[in-house]
């Protein structure tokens, strides 16, 4: 079997890396996290490359195209840090595309695909979704809850801003009642939205790392490169395992999404555990890697190592993934604990 992208996939991989290398250089993701902001431009650009439709069907103003191809631009959107309202629009995308009815898809899906009418998603705990990326910008808002979902337009929500440690994403706390209930299969529309945050971790651990072998490379101590010492080395190697693991999980879910939708839910999960200690992991080791410079505010490993943590806590902890693993596959929690 061939498990290599296609040519039309790895042309979606290279458009998508040598775009976001040039529109997002670090001085400029390090601009807009200080800031606090987007740059409309760019989302003007990416809405022009087709991306935010990339996964919806061409009735609605998408590209048809799958979960891997959502999948490859998540992962080079993650390896760039990029300040963009992108995640937050497709999360809403999926679940509409998988739970919204057809008047539902019919009013929002185009928007979305075309990025001129944005949507974003959150998850309420005790009447409010404390944590919602990119609310203020958005048209429309999906509120999880208890397995089910509703959308409601942002006009009747109240949107306060939420700080966080990632200032390269603006989140924001979300209180509305009412909205319209999407009647299909949410869990599928969420399932997908996890394995889509994984590829944005894999791409953060690869740069973190990339970063880190750099660093080892040029960084020297009684005239020996330090990654030539056992302690870096192995820690590097270490970081290369992890990063992919946490690929190939995501991969197969992305798969799965595409191909064999039976076997996403324990997928998807496993790709979101994997890939939220991988991220953490990676980038923490990468902190390491550089010693003291990679702990100041002026070295942009800090950006990566922060996205890192705070995907890892969107749509539920690698912990909560693992408890989730277990329940699908009849496993002990001890057992989903060491996967």
């Amino acid at each position: 079997m061939n498990f290599d992208y296609t040519d039309d996939q790895r042309a979606i991989k290279s458009t998508a890396r040598d775009f976001l290398a040039n529109r997002y250089r670090l001085e400029k993701v390090r601009q807009l996290a200080e800031a606090g902001e987007y740059d409309d431009a760019l989302w003007t650009e990416i809405a022009e490359l087709g991306w935010p439709g990339i996964f919806i069907d061409e009735g609605h103003g998408g590209q048809a195209l799958g979960q891997v191809e959502l999948t490859i631009v998540m992962e080079e959107l993650g390896y760039a840090a990029a300040p963009s309202p992108f995640f937050s629009n497709a999360a809403a995308g999926l679940l509409l595309a998988h739970a919204g009815s057809d008047e539902q898809r019919g009013q929002w899906l185009p928007g979305i695909a075309s990025g001129e009418a944005r949507a974003t998603v959150g998850v309420l705990a005790n009447g409010e979704a404390p944590l919602v990326p990119d609310a203020d910008s958005a048209e429309v808002i999906v509120l999880l809850e208890n397995g089910s979902a509703t959308v409601v337009e942002r006009s009747a929500a109240q949107v306060v801003r939420a700080d966080t440690i990632d200032s390269t994403r603006r989140f924001f706390r979300v209180q509305a009642g009412g909205g319209d209930e999407l009647p299909g299969d949410v869990e599928a529309g969420l399932q997908r939205i996890e394995v889509a945050l994984a590829a944005e971790l894999v791409g953060v651990a690869q740069r973190a790392m990339e970063m880190a072998v750099d660093y080892a490379k040029e960084r020297k101590q009684f005239d020996r490169p330090i990654g030539a010492y056992q302690a870096v080395s192995h820690r590097c190697a270490q970081m290369l395992l992890e990063v992919e693991g946490a690929r190939a999980a995501t991969l197969y879910a992305s798969w799965a999404a595409d191909h064999e939708p039976e076997s996403l839910p324990l997928a998807s999960s496993m790709a979101k555990a994997y890939a939220a200690d991988a991220g953490w992991r990676v980038t923490a080791s990468s902190l390491q890697v550089h010693g003291g410079i990679g702990f100041t505010w002026e070295h942009d490993l800090h950006f990566f190592l922060k996205r890192a943590r705070t995907d890892g806590a969107l749509f539920g902890s690698a912990r909560a993934h693992r408890d989730r693993v277990a329940e699908l596959a009849g496993l002990s929690r001890s057992a989903a604990a060491a996967l």
